[in-house]
Order: C-alpha cells, then sequence, then structure tokens
C-alpha cells in the first residue's frame, strides 16, 4: 500500500477538521484508495495551545523549515488562512518541489499566479477545491465535469453568515444588527465580520470561480463588491411582500468577451432555485450552454465540510499521475481579451421617503424616465411621517449607470433615496 507523507501550515479548526478525518477515516481511505496518509509535521505558532485535535506534542513545530524542507514530505497543507504569510510559506512548498493543498481564497485570489507558475516550474499539484464552497466540489465541476460547456451566467450564494443573517431577516422581521450579534455569539460570524458582510469574502470566491468558468483570469481587482450593512428590515419585508426573497449574491456572466463579476444584496423571485438556500448554507446555480441549468448545494463552512474537501484534495494529490492545471494564462492582470462590464442591466427596489402631496408621483416619473428607466410597480407603505411616505418603486430592467444618474438627479426636498437593491429574475 502506498504511503504519502504530508505537513500541515497551521491547524485550527479547519486543520483540527482534517486531522480528525485523516485519523478516523484512515480504513475507509485505505480500502477505497489504497493509501496511507501520515502527518509528519505541524507548524503552530504556539506548540502548548490546546487544540480541537489530538495532534501529538513531537509532531508539532514553530520552524516552518520543518514543514516545507523536509525532503520526504511530498504534500503540504495550508490552514492559515490571510494573504500573508500563507503565500509566501506556500511558495516556498512549491519551490521545495511538493505538491500544495489550500482552502486559503485569499491567497489564491491576490496570488494565484504565482503560484501557479511555482506548482508548473517544479511540476508539482495546486488544489484548492475548499477555497469556495466548502463541501460543495464547484472547483472540480468547473475544470473538469463542464469541460464540454460554454458557462454563460453563475449566480451563487457563497458566504454562510451573510445567508444565515439574510434567512433570520426573512424569516422573523429582525434587524440586522440584532441578527449579527447572535450569529457573533454563536460563532458563524467572526468578532470583526467586516469581511464576510462587506461582501469581500464572496468577492475573492467569485474572482476564482469566474476565472474558471469563463477560461480567462478575472482578478479581485476586477469585482464589484457591496455588504449587506445597510439593509433594513424595512426593505426585507417589502421585498416579501411584493414576492421576492433577499440574498448576497455572486453573480458572474460572459456574452462574448464582455464579463460582469459583482457581489451585492440581490432580490429574487421566491421561486428561484436558490431562494430556498437558507441559514449557512451555499449554493451555486450556473448555466452551461449544453448542461443547460445546473444547481450545487451544500454546507459552505464549518471545520468538518470544508476538511471533506480539503481531504478530497490530499487524496486526488496523492493518487494523480499528472497534476492538472488550468489553461488559460494565469496572469497578475485581468485577461486582455476579456471586457469588464460595470454598465449591467438589471431591475432595481428603489426605496424612497416621498412627500406626500399631489405630483410627487408624476415628478419621480419625470427623473427616471429621463435617464431611460421605467416603473414596473410602486407601492406605498404606511402613513406619513413628517409629511413623508415610504415608496417602493421597482424598476423595468435598466441599465446601471443610468438607475445612478437619475437617483442623483432626485430633489430632496420632494424625496429622498433610502435604499437601492437589485432585482434578478
Amino acid at each position: 500500500m502506498k504511503e504519502v507523507v504530508i505537513g500541515f501550515l497551521g491547524c485550527g479548526n479547519v486543520g483540527g477538521g482534517v486531522w480528525n478525518l485523516l485519523e478516523n477515516f484512515s480504513k475507509e481511505i485505505a480500502h477505497r484508495n489504497h493509501l496511507r496518509v501520515r502527518v509528519k509535521k505541524v507548524l503552530v505558532r504556539d506548540v502548548n495551545k490546546a487544540r480541537s485535535c489530538a495532534v501529538p506534542a513531537e509532531l508539532l513545530t514553530t520552524d516552518v523549515n520543518e514543514v516545507v524542507c523536509d525532503p520526504e514530505i511530498s504534500i503540504v497543507v495550508e490552514f492559515m488562512g490571510g494573504e500573508q504569510p500563507a503565500t509566501e510559506y506556500m511558495l516556498l512548498a512549491l519551490r521545495a518541489g511538493k505538491t500544495v493543498v489550500t482552502a486559503n481564497k485569499v491567497a489564491l485570489a491576490l496570488n494565484w499566479h504565482r503560484l501557479q507558475a511555482a506548482a508548473q516550474e517544479k511540476n508539482v499539484g495546486l488544489y484548492y477545491e475548499a477555497s469556495v464552497g466548502g463541501a460543495i466540489p464547484i472547483i472540480n465541476v468547473l475544470q473538469n465535469s463542464l469541460q464540454a460547456n460554454r458557462i454563460g451566467h453563475m449566480m451563487g450564494i457563497i458566504n454562510g453568515t451573510t445567508n444565515y443573517i439574510l434567512s433570520r431577516m426573512y424569516e422573523n422581521g429582525e434587524d440586522y444588527r440584532d441578527v449579527l450579534g447572535d450569529a457573533q455569539r454563536l460563532g458563524l460570524a467572526e468578532p470583526n465580520p467586516a469581511a464576510d458582510v462587506e461582501g469581500l469574502d464572496a468577492a475573492y470566491k467569485l474572482s476564482i470561480m469566474a476565472s474558471l468558468a469563463f477560461h480567462g483570469r478575472v482578478p479581485f481587482s476586477k469585482v464589484y463588491a457591496e455588504g449587506i450593512t445597510k439593509l433594513t428590515a424595512m426593505d426585507i419585508s417589502c421585498g416579501k411582500e411584493m414576492g421576492y426573497v433577499l440574498k448576497l449574491l455572486a453573480i458572474a456572466k460572459r456574452e462574448g468577451n464582455t464579463v460582469q463579476v459583482r457581489v451585492h444584496p440581490t432580490f429574487l423571485p421566491q421561486a428561484h432555485p436558490l431562494s430556498s438556500v437558507n441559514g449557512s448554507f451555499n449554493a451555486i446555480y450556473l448555466h452551461g450552454h449544453a448542461c443547460q441549468e445546473m444547481m450545487l448545494q451544500g454546507r459552505g463552512a464549518g471545520d468538518m465540510p470544508t476538511a471533506s474537501a480539503v481531504v478530497s484534495d490530499i487524496l486526488r494529490a496523492a493518487t494523480a499521475h499528472e497534476h492538472i492545471h488550468p489553461t488559460f494564462a494565469n496572469t497578475a492582470e485581468a485577461d486582455p481579451s476579456l471586457v469588464f462590464d460595470d454598465n449591467w442591466e438589471s431591475q432595481y427596489f428603489v426605496r424612497l421617503a416621498a412627500e406626500d402631496r399631489p405630483g410627487v408621483l408624476e415628478k419621480i416619473a419625470g427623473w427616471l424616465a429621463r435617464e431611460n428607466v421605467s416603473i414596473a410597480t410602486m407601492l406605498q407603505k404606511g402613513k406619513a411621517d413628517d409629511g413623508r411616505v415610504p415608496l417602493i418603486i421597482v424598476t423595468h430592467a435598466a441599465r446601471e449607470q443610468s438607475l445612478r444618474k437619475a437617483l442623483a438627479s432626485f430633489d430632496k426636498a420632494v424625496c429622498t433615496v433610502e435604499s437601492v437593491i437589485r432585482v434578478e429574475a
């Protein structure tokens, strides 16, 4: 039976999950893959810290060279998170001729070109299934299962924290701040949740997914990101009344060589498959010219779901006859053949505080019409407060920049824009 010797860079929750899975599932791995996986060294900051797994003390080290320079170790698994020092440590391992497995979407999205170049130079592997969607095998699907497809569009719920928050707000009418506090107490949100709630986590992941789906480098810097911090219970309640569910979506679309990549709160019709994905679950809905519509759903975070994807990559790397890398030009800059569009077409949910007097609706409709934005639905909510009433408008499909220009022209003495949320079919 073949033995593969691996080293860990870090040993937090996910690292502990991988250790436990390798320990408890070893018999099944041996039977299915004819493989014995042995962890030889584990890099940690503090060898005396209590851990979620029973790693023997003699395996622990604070010296990265004991992992990346050990000739017996053939696969290095990175659990550190963040861009640095994780990127430099992975580069050290690759340049030492070791295959790297990682769940680090930040390091990958920002330094993919460097990591892949180092792997190809040494003819070793770079595996990152767990970087997007936790246990959902979206990377393998895009790289292998859908090779015979042109992916036209893709929409994903790829951040469990924000999906949990929005699900609670939708189901119970709760306020954002209250639900965020609960999520932090439950360990579903970080003490500093900015990366999640500002949409950055999803943007890193979308950069990776879109690059694979469109066979061209889509850097993180090209992804428009808008978070959920300004959403209110009123927005969600009004959308619900109109038949919509609110999700933080990562959206990628391609038509010819024109690409749009964006992360933002989005209203979906209640009948859309993504609308029923609640709690901390993730899902990716895509369309290929041959496969048509497809959706993958599962646990998008947590130590064991992520560990499942990491161990899958370890086994794939250990049994591969040849390591496969994306064939597009993986550079720091965007693929020059792609044109990035920031003037996408969408419907829009606009909540206004408008004066409660005759002629106001006519003025609002006129300001919109001047920028070729037309009204599909209008709803007045509640009674006047200080002479103003909440007014909800859903537009027909319009261009992003046209809508922004129209709203900027509104006379604040007549109405103020309280909220703008995009609507996808």
